[in-house]
Order: structure tokens, then sequence, then C-alpha cells
């Protein structure tokens, strides 16, 4: 017999119509991650997702293609939107997807007949509009295309910026610097700012003690990093901040190098907080104080916003952003 929503909501000890906002991706629907997670589990055991698939909502064996701005070889370096791709990777293969990946934003290599794409990094109209003459069945992810009429997936850089300076100014470090970056889409048609950057300003400004030569703008690079704060340490001498916010965690391993390098102690002289958390935090010495980030959870999202365009034929844009929460270690102690 046939698995129904009914026996779903039985076995969970939820209403019915909790069940199937939940399985329909229902963003407004108040109820906890436990319990989502509880109603997809039982789901699943169940086999409720297989017994629908004669009807046209079905995902299964649907072509997703994952579009990866940066090439495969940069990503090694960039283990952020590694973990982001791992995350999409997961739950595509658990949703039933058949998954495939383009680099470098190739999409030459994309299927003509592919069904749905979840498009990784930073992209230009032009090239938006290339994936979208293949499918309308979009979502980005750390890329606000939201405006453009696009589900989109983002980190919560205000509030975690905030959370960063908050940190520092509790503790009466109030000379506060930032080492930030700047890029371009792969066609260099856009360039793209760093939203930290006007979280950090818009938060120094409130509590009025942004100063502009605290502030240093570099490629995201770890050889950046350490560039980015020679120059700060030379040009500002003394007066150098006691206190950096960097953007990710290759500027801030080079940053601290660099401060190692010139023998300015950390945590002692100048304390650092980066942003992302992944592996690379924990690998450095002093072990980076880091912002951190639900990549994967990213991942996953995008991949429910797809099923719920597939399985419901919404057609009005999601903007979902992802919560960040503090990770204190030896660089900020």
């Amino acid at each position: 017999m046939a698995t129904t929503l009914k026996d779903i909501a039985q076995e969970v000890g939820v209403s019915l119509a909790t069940v199937s906002r939940v399985l329909n991706y229902d963003q407004t629907l108040s109820v906890s991650d436990e319990t989502r997670q509880r109603i997809f589990k039982v789901a699943d055991d169940l086999q409720y997702s297989k017994n629908k698939q004669h009807s046209s909502n079905s995902v299964a064996r649907k072509k997703l293609a994952i579009v990866q701005w940066y090439s495969e070889s940069k990503e090694q370096d960039d283990l952020y939107y590694m973990s982001i791709r791992m995350g999409i990777e997961r739950q595509g293969q658990a949703r039933q997807f058949e998954v495939s990946r383009i680099f470098q934003n190739d999409t030459g290599q994309l299927d003509a007949d592919v069904d749905a794409i979840i498009a990784i990094g930073k992209f230009s109209p032009e090239q938006v509009a290339g994936m979208n003459e293949l499918t309308d069945k979009i979502v980005f992810v750390d890329d606000d295309q939201f405006p453009a009429g696009f589900d989109s997936v983002l980190t919560d850089f205000k509030l975690g910026v905030e959370h960063v300076i908050d940190y520092f100014w509790n503790r009466g470090i109030h000379d506060i610097g930032m080492i930030h970056g700047m890029e371009k889409t792969t066609d260099l048609a856009v360039e793209v700012k760093d939203q930290r950057m006007f979280a950090y300003r818009e938060a120094m400004e409130k509590r009025k003690a942004y100063n502009s030569k605290w502030v240093f703008q570099g490629d995201y690079t770890s050889q950046s990093g350490f560039k980015m704060m020679k120059e700060a340490i030379e040009k500002l001498g003394d007066d150098l901040p006691h206190a950096f916010f960097v953007a990710n965690d290759p500027m801030a391993a080079g940053a601290l190098k660099a401060l190692q390098v010139a023998k300015i102690k950390v945590p002692e002289r100048v304390k650092i907080y980066s942003f992302n958390n992944t592996s690379l935090a924990s690998f450095v010495y002093p072990e980076l104080s880091s912002v951190n980030v639900e990549t994967e959870l990213m991942g996953e999202t995008a991949v429910n916003l797809i099923v719920s365009q597939l399985q419901t034929g919404r057609k009005i844009p999601q903007r979902i952003e992802i919560g960040t929460s503090l990770v204190e270690r030896d660089s900020t102690k």
C-alpha cells in the first residue's frame, strides 16, 4: 500500500498540514529544524517519494548541474566554495538527482536537456542569461540574484560582521582594522564588492569609530593577506590597530604570517578575527578565531529550493539567508 501524508504525520506526531508544508519546502512555516528533519527522514524511510515517482512532480532522475565559478584547482585553495559544492552533491544525490559538475562557469559543457542548475559564486547578467536559456530552474548560492528573479541562498554577512565588531568593542578594543577582498566575474564584466566591507563600515560608523586608514583591500588569497598586513604595518607603525577583521581564512592566514615576520605578537598586540571558519583556521598558529558559515547547509538549502521549483512549479523567487556564529580561538584570546 502506498505511503500517504497521513502515515507520515502519525509517525512523526504532527498535523497533516505540517507534513504537507514541510515536504513542499514552505519556508514560511514556523517549525523546528529537528521536526523538519524528522519528517524528511520518516518520508524517506517509508519510501514516500518513491511512491510518487509516477507523478509529474517527481524529481528522481532529473539532471542537476552545479556550475562553479572557480576552476577546480582554485577551488582547492578556497575550501569555502568546495564545502558548499559538497553540500549540494550530498543533498542532490539524496534527492535522486543526476548531479554533474561544471567548473569555471564553462556552461558550454552543460547538457542541453539539463533540468536545473545551482550556480555557486558570482555571475554577470550575461552569464545568468546564458544559464537561463537552458532552464528556468536556477538557484544561486553566494550571489544575490533575487532582484533578477532567481532563488538565492546567502550568508548573513551583516549580522556576522556586527557580532565580530561587538566582540572586540565589548573587550575595550575600539581601533579595529579590516582586510577585505574584491574580485570580478569570470567574464570580467562585473566587479564584485565585498559585502563584509560594507557591513564593517556600517558597524564602525555606528560607533563613530570608522577610519579609512585602517582598511586594506586585497583579492582573498593568502598572498594578498600577507601583502595587505605588511602594508598596514609599514604605513601605520605604532598606530597599527589592536584588532583586525579579515574577510576570509586564507587572507587571515597571510596576515598572521606578516605579523609574525614583523615580530608583532598575536594576540597580545594584534588580535585577528577571520570569516568562513574553514579547516584552514585550525591549521595555522595561533589558531584563528573565525565566523562560522554553514556552507553545507547553504548547499542543502539550494537543492531544496530546486526541488520546490520542480515539484510545485513555483515562479516567485525566494531569498534565504543562513545565519553565522562566532568561533573563538587563540588569535583573539
